[in-house]
This record gives structure tokens, C-alpha cells and sequence, in this order.
């Protein structure tokens, strides 16, 4: 296996976390850090307690604050929040050039733009090239070295074959394919999706209803994926149902437990406390919706998060919206 100088964009729990499942495939580990205090903390005390507390990080991992010190990287995750994506990415472009692999790790679709993150990437970086890191990944389980599969999405097979072989391993196990569209769309989806199986749980609404909204809400995500151009075999892969799986049946989601705050009448600033890391789906409802709209696609899940997150309608209401709706034929 081939060492590189792997640079991770972001020190979140899931930055930090792929940063320990890259040194135990043996790579190099330099963190960016948007805050010095968590730079320190990573390359001095070896722990993130913000993001990761309790967690001991590999002391071969480096953290700065200065996005300078990702230029001798050859490989380079982005793992911020999707918010964030064109912001960074034109701020490290720069320091990018046509031998440079940048990985999205991040899941949403830009607001206004409608851009996908391999689409904001490579608008604003445009020599580099790039590849999609997706799937059912819970940045702690990551971290404890816990069993975890993937996708790793990349347009050129071979270039998707050689970085899966440099951050493989027994216990982080990525799957390589060209559907980079479908990659990127089930992560954006199904945090959306997952705001809704959380509030089904906040509301005590019953196994039954989660296990509803998940089985509709993937037929929501094939049919925009596919309208997009993504490729069935992977919705229904490890980055499309595999991530909406996890993500809607677990607190350790952030989307879920907002969902899940949300249904239990607390407000949208309640719902979201300090230090509680970024519900993608937030950002994502309106885009997704949108999405939708363009490509004439009936997502009435993915709408009824969206009037709750961003047009303040109460969860009863869309709730009773949703139910109202005719009955219907279940293909078609």
C-alpha cells in the first residue's frame, strides 16, 4: 500500500474520525481545523472533546488552523458541512493542482445553485479530481475502528480502485463505483428523510409509521436519483437505502434526533443545541424539495420536512397533510 499525504477539511466528529481510519491504513493524517483551540487539542492532547470526547486520537495525527498546510497533500477530504463546501473549496483551490485527489465526504445539495458537493468542488477547483465518500458511517463507530462499509464514487474507475486500496481496510471497507450522481443523492436525501423518521418517534407514532416513511421515502430518493441520472443499483446500495437505514433508526443521527426534538413540540432553536454538530438535512429540505420541482417529481415526505424546518408549519399540521394525501397505487 502506497503512503500519501491525506489532508482531511474539516475537524468535525467525522473529519476526525476518518483521520483514525486513514492511520490505521497506514496513510498520513493532517487535519485542517477551522478553530486553533480544536487544532491544538488534536496535534498537542491528541483528543477532539468537542466532537469526539473520550476518544484518544492516533499522535501521528496533526491538526492546523492554517488551510496552507494541506498544500503538500495529494489527497484531500472534504469534510465539512455541505453549507460550507464552496467557501472552503475556493479558499483551497489555490493550494490544488491537476495531481491532487479531493474526496467529498459531505452530503447536500447547495442552496440556489441546486449544486451537488462534486459539482461545487469541481466549479471552484477545477484542476483537481474528484471522487464521492458515501454511505451508512457514524463518524463514533468509525472512530472505534467498528465494522463499516461504503461508497466510494469516482468517474474514473481506476482512480476510485487506487484510493479504496489506500484507505481500505478489514474493519473500513469501501466499494468502488462510477454513479457519482447516485452516490451524492442518496446522502443528501436521506438526511432529509431522517428528520422525518425522528419526528414519527417524537410524536410516539410507532414502529410502524418509521418503518412506513422509510420504505416511501426511498421510493422519494429513487425516483429523483433516477430522474437525475443516478443508477438504481446504487440507490439501493450502501449510499442510498444503506445510509437512509441507519440514519432513520438511530439517535446518533443528528438529522434523526432533531426530527425526533422536533416531534416533541421543541422549537427549531431548541432542537439544536450548541456543540450538537450540523443536521445536514436542514440545509438540504428546501434544496431537495426544489430539486424535485425541477425534475417534476412528487416527494411529499421530503416536502412536509421542509414546511416544518423552514416555513413554520407545525409537525401536526404537516402531519395531518401527509396522511390526508389520496390513496394511491404503490408502483407508479
Amino acid at each position: 500500500m502506497t503512503q500519501q499525504a491525506w489532508g482531511i477539511l474539516g475537524a468535525g466528529a467525522w473529519g476526525t474520525a476518518l483521520a483514525l481510519a486513514l492511520r490505521r491504513a497506514g496513510q498520513d493524517v493532517r487535519i485542517w481545523a477551522r478553530r486553533a483551540q480544536t487544532a491544538r487539542s488534536i496535534t498537542h492532547d491528541h483528543m477532539n472533546p468537542d466532537r469526539l470526547p473520550g476518544i484518544a486520537l492516533d499522535p501521528a495525527i496533526t491538526a492546523s488552523d492554517d488551510l496552507a498546510s494541506l498544500a503538500s497533500c495529494t489527497r484531500i477530504i472534504m469534510a465539512c458541512p455541505s453549507v460550507h463546501l464552496r467557501a472552503l473549496s475556493a479558499a483551497l483551490a489555490p493550494h490544488v493542482t491537476t495531481q491532487v485527489a479531493v474526496v467529498l465526504a459531505c452530503k447536500g445539495v447547495e442552496a440556489g445553485s441546486l449544486n451537488l458537493p462534486h459539482e461545487v468542488a469541481a466549479q471552484e477547483m477545477r484542476h483537481a479530481r474528484h471522487a464521492v465518500l458515501s454511505g451508512p458511517s457514524f463518524a463514533h463507530d468509525v472512530a472505534l475502528g467498528l465494522p463499516t462499509a461504503l461508497t466510494l464514487a469516482c468517474a474514473d474507475i481506476e482512480l476510485g480502485h487506487l484510493l479504496a486500496h489506500e484507505i481500505g481496510t478489514p474493519h473500513f471497507r469501501p466499494y468502488v463505483s462510477t454513479d457519482v450522481i447516485g452516490a451524492c443523492m442518496g446522502g443528501a436525501v436521506k438526511n432529509v428523510l431522517a428528520i422525518a423518521c425522528g419526528i414519527a418517534k417524537g410524536r410516539e407514532l410507532g414502529d410502524n409509521a418509521r418503518a412506513a416513511l422509510i420504505t416511501r421515502g426511498f421510493a422519494e430518493m429513487s425516483r429523483l436519483g433516477l430522474a437525475m441520472g443516478a443508477r438504481a443499483e446504487t440507490l439501493i446500495g450502501l449510499s442510498g437505502l444503506g445510509d437512509l437505514v441507519l440514519t432513520g433508526t438511530s439517535g446518533q443521527s443528528r438529522n434523526y434526533s432533531l426530527g425526533f426534538a422536533l416531534g416533541r413540540d421543541l422549537s427549531l432553536e431548541e432542537a439544536m443545541p450548541p456543540h450538537a454538530g450540523v443536521a445536514e438535512g436542514l440545509f438540504s429540505a428546501q434544496a431537495v424539495v426544489a430539486l424535485a420541482q425541477r425534475h417534476h417529481v412528487d416527494m411529499p415526505i421530503a416536502r412536509a420536512v421542509d414546511a416544518v424546518v423552514n416555513q413554520g408549519t407545525g409537525v401536526g399540521q404537516a402531519l395531518h397533510e401527509l396522511l390526508s394525501r389520496p390513496l394511491r397505487d404503490e408502483v407508479g
